[in-house]
């Protein structure tokens, strides 16, 4: 009888949350936060990921390059409803001090119309628009997305186990348990080379336990070993933290690899037969 009550209970506080129709403002929130979190000025940062690798010593300018036909792009856009992930990216590259942005995208046509606007005559004399001021990236970083699942597996079961007896009746609530993956590649070009100096797979998981997230608010995630109910959109910015960061490994581990006889020289180890 108790246990019945106690069901009750639980189901009718669901309701009313559901059907409270209140809303609240929450500036800031950390709730709302992905792991590309904080600001970057020059080379301060504030607000960082505290994981996030960084550089004593800036190693170049670099540009974020997306291939946008690309089928992970389309996923991006029409599955999940997401934008661009240089904003990102961008971000990531500024706190960490390793490299300095330089912009090469939608911006970039802003950059040109004022500078078509000064040859034209039409910005004041002193508007210090000329040739020769823009900055060369030496680097391109090139993202991808290689594997990004919504649902990689049930998590009810998992509930029922981890709680005991009440466990079925939890797992009831979280019928819209989901576990989320995803896994991506970033790949650091020299622009002047077209060599590819490193690349870095990174991955994230996260658990929504979708009604019981609902139910217990923000103490679920401690109650439910740490999970807590994330958009599709955090995980992925996660994966990227972790690309990102090993992707900062690699470049402060480089080593430059040699081809005896030059590189592209046509001289390498690998031979075909000629005639």
């Amino acid at each position: 009888m108790i246990k019945i009550r106690l069901f009750k209970t639980l189901a009718l506080f669901v309701a009313v949350l559901l059907a409270a129709g209140c809303s609240t403002m929450d500036m800031g929130s950390q709730r709302a936060k992905t792991t590309a979190t904080g600001s970057a000025g020059g080379a301060n940062a504030q607000g960082e990921n505290e994981a996030l690798e960084k550089c004593d010593k800036t190693l170049g300018t670099m540009t974020i390059a997306e291939d946008v036909n690309a089928s992970w792009y389309h996923r991006l856009s029409s599955e999940y409803k997401l934008g661009s992930t240089a904003p990102v990216l961008k971000l990531l590259a500024q706190q960490s001090n390793c490299f300095v942005v330089v912009e090469r995208g939608r911006a970039m046509d802003n950059m040109m119309q004022e500078r078509a606007l000064a040859q034209s005559g039409e910005l004041r004399q002193q508007s210090n628009f000329g040739k020769g001021q823009m900055v060369a990236a030496d680097y391109t970083l090139s993202p991808s997305i290689t594997f990004s699942n919504e649902n990689a597996g049930g998590a009810a079961a998992g509930i029922g186990a981890r709680l005991g007896g009440w466990g079925g009746v939890l797992a009831g609530l979280a019928g819209s348990a989901k576990v989320k993956e995803a896994s991506t590649l970033l790949t650091l070009i020299d622009n002047r080379s077209g060599v590819q100096l490193a690349a870095a797979e990174g991955s994230a998981r996260n658990t929504d336990f979708g009604a019981i997230g609902a139910l217990f608010g923000g103490s679920a995630g401690g109650a439910l070993g740490g999970y807590s109910n994330t958009a599709e959109g955090k995980v992925i910015v996660a994966a990227f933290t972790d690309s990102f960061n090993n992707i900062v490994r690699a470049a402060k581990n480089y080593k430059m690899q040699t081809v005896e006889g030059g590189l592209g020289t046509g001289k390498g180890g690998l031979q075909v037969q000629k005639d």
